[in-house]
């Protein structure tokens, strides 16, 4: 991510100091994009210089700040539906986005909602119903949390045994870094022991998470009551859909959808892939998407939307408004498609 983070940083530095993207933007825009957000909330790290998952995370007054600037640029912010319906119709003159938040975490129904009534605007929340059973396992904040409790990092994986120093804010982000990306290449159940033990090493009880952070069904049911608000199934317990088996994958997809319909009582009609890369989610998946019967499916692959897009509906990008890059210069740079050109190659289908 540290990599990945810096390569981001590059690139908007670059924009930000040329204009370039104000030149492009004609040519890479595109006629919309979907927002990508998961939490809304001031949040301090505990450790300073340590915090591994902050790119989650964005203020409320940046949110505020989002719609107000998306407004003065000329968007429309519209459902998921409405979005669906432009791009397989012939109304593409007006540009549009469509704001999604992934998980089902607290602060949406406490924090962002009350905003997004404010501004009109309206939203999706993709819910992962095993965080409200407090069932599923948020493995991502157990990790954080456990190497910012050790000074040394002793993990195995894949038979290889891992001691890394985390004896400063320095040390654990590069130990977090490493033990990652190395777990991220392992099937899911192995990636989750792995984290389980090392939380247990820690004192970090891996239970706190999803009680502490995530809406239960009492307050999922106050947020869908919410008129602005459509939820969307985002699997029973966020694993990486690819390192399953088809039958399980399609499992998890499936009975993500009708226990948020059966227990909301709302029909769930769109669906975002957990971790969305191209190693979490591929052609298999999109196929099982659009078997299912969802309208739209998510990536988390970056890009605007154009309208060959329309034939590519169970594998949508979007643009992820990172607690990372936290101003309104760098959504501009974003929105205009420009850095997405790039990164894909001059493709604008790129999934």
């Amino acid at each position: 991510m540290a990599l990945r983070q810096r390569l981001i940083g590059l690139g908007l530095g670059f924009f930000g100091a040329t204009g370039a993207h104000r030149l492009a933007a004609p040519f890479t825009r595109g006629p919309g994009a979907i927002l990508m957000l998961h939490r809304v909330a001031d949040v301090a790290p505990a450790l300073p210089g340590y915090a591994p998952n902050a790119g989650l995370t964005v203020a409320p007054a940046f949110l505020e700040a989002v719609l107000t600037r998306l407004r003065e640029l000329g968007f429309d912010i519209v459902t998921l539906d409405e979005a669906a319906a432009r791009l397989a119709g012939s109304r593409l003159d007006q540009p549009f986005v469509a704001l999604t938040f992934d998980d089902g975490y607290r602060d949406t129904l406490q924090i962002a909602a009350p905003i997004l009534r404010r501004c009109a605007a309206p939203y999706t929340v993709y819910v992962t119903p095993g965080f409200a059973d407090r069932a599923a396992r948020l493995w991502w904040c157990e990790l954080e949390d456990a190497i910012a409790a050790l000074d040394r990092v002793d993990i195995e994986i894949a038979g290889e045994r891992l001691r890394l120093p985390a004896r400063d804010a320095r040390e654990k982000s590069a130990a977090f870094e490493t033990v990652y990306w190395r777990l991220r290449a392992r099937p899911e159940p192995e990636l989750l022991d792995a984290v389980a033990a090392l939380a247990q090493a820690a004192g970090v009880d891996p239970a706190r998470y999803p009680r502490e952070l995530c809406m239960d069904w009492d307050e999922l049911a106050t947020l869908a009551a919410d008129p602005l608000c459509a939820i969307g199934a985002h699997t029973m317990t966020h694993p990486r859909l690819a390192t399953l088996s088809v039958e399980a994958a399609r499992r998890e997809m499936a009975e993500s959808a009708d226990a948020l319909a059966g227990r909301l009582g709302r029909p769930v009609r769109h669906f975002a892939y957990p971790v969305g890369d191209p190693t979490s989610a591929g052609e298999r998946e999109f196929a099982l998407a659009r078997d299912i019967g969802f309208a739209t499916a998510v990536t988390t692959r970056p890009g605007m939307l154009f309208p060959d897009h329309a034939r590519r509906m169970s594998a949508l990008p979007r643009v992820s408004v990172s607690g990372a890059w936290q101003s309104i210069a760098c959504l501009d740079i974003l929105l205009s498609g420009a850095p997405f050109a790039i990164w894909n190659r001059g493709l604008r289908v790129a999934a």
